[in-house]
């Protein structure tokens, strides 16, 4: 009975294993089914996409390759990166760059990544004596994702026991010590420089993918690529300057574009889209501050466009969504900042909902005998003002101050301290008349001239046509132009008014223009041209005149030879190093405070960040040595800052980049009092007694002892 029993059971277990495994057979023929149904559909909009999706790709990713070539090679050839110490490779970070490039340093160098990411959130050394999140105020998440891998990675390479650097002695001619050079993946600061350079090397392969999605031709993918070669340096900084923030943000700017184009031409947006919009909008938004007026700037194309016609109401609210839903996140992961929900931006966002809802019951019924697209423009731009105004004065946060002033500075000649600081540096000064004629001689002036003039007579007529006989629209709707088109056409004309005001800011413009060009291969704007010429054809004649000085703009590049070397900072650091204690405080110019941060790890009253008011106000008490107040007044304020040393130089006393722009004559400005008597730094240079005590002088630093009588 037992062993009849244990065979029954035995029986009933083999039963329903056997069920068990039918349903799993079932179950894996019906997902193999689901997959050869989505393979088909994703195989035929791939081909009804491009028939030939892999040689686009093919094509992108060798932009890509010889784009990360190009950058790499113009770095290492303007600073000879693999040959210097590591205390060289650090003083090439100069200005803002060391400054970020420091909390970088301070996590891979902390005994676990949790502990670096908590010190760089609590951090009393960049503003001492306060203690700040650093990871709140200066957009770390690119130093901490690289923290993160870079100690990935030097942990695997450890554990399977491959070297990841190899060293050697550098001999650095007659008078000069030898210093340990050391080059691989392995070497901080090469691992932080590689992983820039591949990410903006991937750039150039999206480049060719936008120019290809939005002219409709790989001739137009090819010609963006070729304009932004032969424009390099007018349209990125990267392979000089790779950790500034737009470095790891404009990339991803560049992907949401492509996204939002995707998303204006597709008659029915996806889900999908819109959450990969918001997810690249965040990412875009993290690295940098400056992101969020970049994209003011898009929603003001975007609401363009919707007031124009050329969008409906459902569309743009779904966008406004995904732009809220990334600004929450990013609000979210930045602890709080404030300065997002007081942006321009934030305003724009909640005003263009609100014309959305209220626009049907108000705006049309009060508009009269005005045109309603006049009235939603107006409506947006004032309500826009007046939000933000208004969220300011309820937060009482005036972070962003600087460049509503800046912006007055450039249309109404407004003058002040800080205003004085950026608009005297020559990046935020009015475009060079030399940029538009190297546009010019480049022929991305001309060529985009005149592919402006075709969209604008299209807009014209199909806003006429709208205004008029809406039944024209619908005969004539294979040939009307599409909203994208307008939006990249706005877009445009904003990044030119920028550049223009401030010349930092064609590093928009430039690769924007590119972009662009790729049209001169849209069927739907020329159309006619290809009746007659092949669009290949055309590509060709188009690019054979470009190259002449393009490709003299790629050589010159490439002649750019030297060899990175600042022996007086290196003593001036090596110095602190060695004399004084690691809890001495320094001020003094910015771009060197953030040199003496990330070499020393002294604490430092002020730094090269200068977006915070409370940074601003301090930084202006450090430069006060620069003025013509007395000595004993200035030593007071920097007493009360707690600073123990102040590091003086007299090329910011004498250097002058235009007229009104020396230190003591933006003070002048600020302190008219005094105007006329002699700068203080002036005198100290010569002798700094009584009220300071020289401690150290190389002829291009001083080291002032601020000590208490």
């Amino acid at each position: 009975m037992r062993r009849g029993g244990a065979r029954k059971s035995a029986a009933g277990g083999y039963r329903r294993l056997s069920t068990s495994r039918d349903r799993l057979t079932l179950d894996f023929r019906a997902w193999q089914d689901w997959l050869c149904v989505t393979v088909k559909e994703t195989g035929l909009y791939i081909t009804r996409a491009d028939n030939k999706i892999w040689l686009t790709l093919l094509m992108a990713a060798v932009s890509g390759i010889l784009h990360w070539y190009h950058i790499t090679t113009l770095f290492e050839n303007n600073s000879h990166f693999s040959h210097l110490s590591t205390l060289e490779r650090e003083m090439v970070f100069r200005t803002e760059m060391g400054l970020y490039y420091s909390y970088f340093k301070t996590i891979i160098e902390a005994p676990s990544f949790s502990e670096g990411l908590l010190r760089i959130m609590n951090d009393n050394i960049t503003e001492y004596p306060l203690v700040i999140n650093t990871l709140k105020r200066f957009n770390l998440y690119p130093e901490v994702v690289l923290a993160f891998w870079y100690r990935m990675y030097t942990g695997m390479m450890n554990v399977i026991g491959i070297s990841t650097k190899s060293c050697w002695i550098v001999n650095r001619g007659e008078g000069v010590s030898p210093v340990e050079s050391c080059e691989g993946l392995g070497d901080p600061a090469s691992f932080y420089v590689a992983v820039i350079f591949l990410l903006n090397g991937l750039l150039v392969s999206v480049f060719f993918i936008y120019g290809t999605y939005l002219s409709g031709s790989r001739f137009g993918g090819l010609l963006t690529v070729a304009c932004y070669f032969f424009n390099h340096g007018e349209s990125t900084r990267v392979m000089w300057t790779p950790p500034l923030r737009e470095s790891f943000s404009y990339p991803f700017l560049v992907v949401q574009m492509l996204l939002l184009t995707y998303i204006l031409r597709a008659p029915n947006v996806s889900r999908r889209s819109l959450i990969a919009l918001s997810i690249v909008n965040a990412l875009f938004m993290l690295p940098w501050q400056f992101a969020q007026f970049v994209l003011l700037t898009q929603m003001a194309s975007i609401f363009g466009i919707y007031i124009l016609g050329f969008m409906d109401s459902c569309k743009l609210q779904m966008i406004l969504y995904a732009h809220m839903a990334s600004l929450g996140a990013c609000f979210f992961l930045m602890f709080g900042n404030s300065m997002l929900l007081t942006s321009f931006y934030a305003s724009s966002l909640v005003v263009s909902w609100g014309i959305l809802e209220l626009g049907p019951k108000y705006l049309e019924k009060y508009r009269k005998d005005i045109p309603l697209w006049v009235v939603k423009g107006f409506a947006w731009v004032f309500g826009t003002i007046v939000l933000k105004w208004l969220m300011c004065l309820i937060l009482g946060i005036s972070d962003d101050a600087h460049i509503s002033n800046l912006l007055k500075a450039k249309l109404i000649g407004y003058k002040d301290f800080d205003t004085s600081m950026y608009t005297c540096a020559l990046e935020f000064d009015f475009m060079e008349k030399e940029t538009p004629v190297r546009y010019m001689k480049t022929l991305l002036l001309p060529v985009v001239f005149v592919i402006f003039l075709v969209i604008s007579l299209k807009t014209y007529q199909y806003v006429l046509a709208n205004l008029c006989n809406e039944e024209y629209i619908e005969r004539q709707e294979d040939h009307i132009i599409r909203g994208e088109i307008v939006y990249h056409t706005l877009q445009l004309l904003i990044f030119a008014v920028l550049a223009i005001l401030v010349m930092r800011l064609k590093l928009f413009l430039t690769p924007h223009m590119c972009i662009m060009a790729s049209l001169v291969c849209s069927k739907q704007l020329f159309g006619w041209v290809f009746r007659k010429i092949q669009p290949g054809t055309l590509v060709v004649a188009i690019l054979a005149m470009m190259a002449f000085e393009g490709i003299a703009n790629v050589q010159k590049e490439w002649s750019i030879v030297g060899e990175f070397s600042n022996l007086p900072q290196e003593e001036l650091l090596t110095w602190i190093k060695a004399n004084t204690k690691e809890d001495t405080v320094f001020a003094g110019a910015m771009p060197t405070m953030a040199s003496v941060k990330l070499s020393t790890l002294r604490p430092i009253v002020n730094h090269p960040h200068y977006e915070d008011a409370g940074l601003r106000a301090r930084t202006k008490i450090v430069y006060s040595i620069y003025s013509r107040k007395p000595a004993k007044e200035v030593k007071r304020e920097l007493l009360r800052l707690g600073i123990n040393y102040y590091i003086l130089e007299d090329s910011w006393c004498l250097r002058r980049t235009k007229p009104g722009c020396s230190m003591p004559e933006i003070w002048d400005i600020e302190d008219p009092a005094n105007a006329g008597k002699i700068p203080l730094c002036k005198m100290l240079s010569k002798d700094s007694r009584p009220f300071f005590r020289t401690v150290f002088d190389n002829g291009i630093f001083k080291v002032l002892e601020v000590s208490r009588e």
